[in-house]
């Protein structure tokens, strides 16, 4: 506290200042929702709460300020700021220390289902489904550059389509999840072939309406899709035996053919055995398709596309495909997640879901694989080890990613590429 105190009067003067605006903010922000406490149709003040809630906004921010302004605080910043936070270019012949994490991190996702509990099982195929969320979100914005706001319409499109087609056509889990895939890319190019031409925010604009147009369809089309009470999904299947205790329409319990007691988690550990398939396929098709001339061609219009096209690209195909091939992922990610959760309904596609994936790819580092993979689990899994924290567990979630913000701005993973070296006696 010496190198505080010894700071000038007009750095105190301006940590007073930032403190007093900072109380302001908190006071209008959340006054009203801290100061007013509902009891049923009526409502008293709780001025007390708000003044403690000022006082700790303003107490905060004032330390905070001097301790900026101070010369561990400067140093601190300038750390930041000097920071080399573009794409990292790995040096030739470079070998990665995660070769030997790989194999570890596979074994124990193979473990994994058969020693965690239900609720844990459950956790990690809603992180996973995340996974194939982000993925495909990375493919248009972190890798094209388009911002797309209305992705969760393409996650509906998948859920409902497994639900659909089993009440109207009896179709089950495994012939809608190349046909969610396949329908989720017909509606991206539907969208994406008028829209496509335009940029930034007017791209945005479109899609999130469209985003909205699909749930609302969803929402208000009660005679097909159910409406708001939404529709019922069939356990999936594995060669024709059923994961629950008792078989319907003539089929075999898997625990009966197999003569063994019955497991409520078998469907669970099922469902988690082909996600981790379908996340490694998606890698291996990301991560070659990165390395391919579309690839280029994608992460080439994201960062200047007046001169692809003065190089002949067609700006508009490029980004098509990366629409339709993200658009594809989300449908996959749709049926499992209607396989997951048993039951449909339009509350599970509102805008928020397209807001938390967007924020896994930012969070995870916009065109950063293993970054978005990481942010995917760290955004599903930690609300729920906050859950102890009934009341202020958004509060502290949204610390932590402003947090996560500040210091790692670039995301938890850059973006890295392979160098290259030219072999001798080889004219450049």
């Amino acid at each position: 506290m010496g190198e505080i105190t010894r700071q000038p009067a007009r750095a105190i003067q301006n940590a007073l200042i930032d403190s007093v605006l900072a109380g302001l903010c908190a006071l209008i922000v959340f006054g009203p929702i801290v100061g007013v406490v509902l009891k049923g149709y009526g409502f008293t003040l709780a001025p007390a709460r708000v003044a403690i809630l000022v006082a700790v906004v303003m107490d905060g921010r004032l330390a905070l300020s001097l301790l900026l302004q101070s010369h561990r605080g400067k140093a601190f910043i300038a750390r930041f700021e000097g920071a080399d936070d573009g794409v990292y270019v790995r040096p030739p012949g470079y070998r990665s220390r995660l070769r030997w994490i790989i194999p570890l991190l596979v074994g124990l996702a193979i473990v994994f289902p058969f020693l965690a509990t239900k609720y844990l099982l459950t956790v990690a195929i809603l992180g996973l489904i995340y996974v194939l969320l982000g993925l495909g979100l990375n493919i248009v914005v972190g890798l094209a550059g388009l911002l797309d706001l209305g992705y969760v319409a393409f996650y509906a499109i998948g859920a409902y389509g497994l639900a659909l087609g089993y009440q109207y056509l009896g179709l089950g889990f495994w012939a809608m999840l190349p046909l969610g895939a396949v329908m989720a890319a017909l509606a991206g190019a539907l969208l994406g072939f008028p829209v496509l031409r335009m940029h930034g925010d007017y791209l945005a604009i479109v899609t999130l309406g469209f985003g909205e147009i699909i749930r609302l369809v969803l929402n208000n089309w009660v005679s097909f899709t159910g409406g708001p009470n939404g529709v019922p999904v069939p356990s999936p299947t594995l060669f024709g035996l059923e994961f629950t205790r008792r078989a319907k329409d003539g089929g075999i319990p898997i625990h009966e053919f197999f003569h063994v007691s019955y497991n409520p988690n078998l469907k669970f550990i099922f469902l988690y055995a082909v996600l981790c398939l379908v996340v490694m396929l998606v890698l291996l098709v990301k991560h070659r398709l990165t390395r391919m001339p579309i690839g280029r061609a994608w992460e080439a219009l994201r960062e200047d596309e007046i001169a692809c096209r003065a190089m002949g690209l067609n700006h508009v195909l490029v980004k098509l495909s990366a629409f339709m091939l993200g658009a594809s992922t989300a449908g996959i990610a749709g049926v499992f997640f209607a396989s997951y959760q048993g039951f449909v309904n339009p509350t599970s596609f509102t805008f928020f879901e397209s807001a938390l994936i967007l924020a896994i790819v930012v969070l995870g580092g916009m065109g950063s694989t293993l970054g978005v993979v990481l942010a995917a689990f760290v955004l599903t899994v930690t609300p729920e080890l906050l859950r102890g924290f009934d009341e202020y567990r958004v509060l502290l979630f949204g610390v932590l990613m402003v947090m996560m913000m500040i210091w790692r701005p670039r995301g938890l993973v850059r973006t890295s590429r392979s160098g290259v070296a030219l072999r001798k006696g080889v004219a450049p």
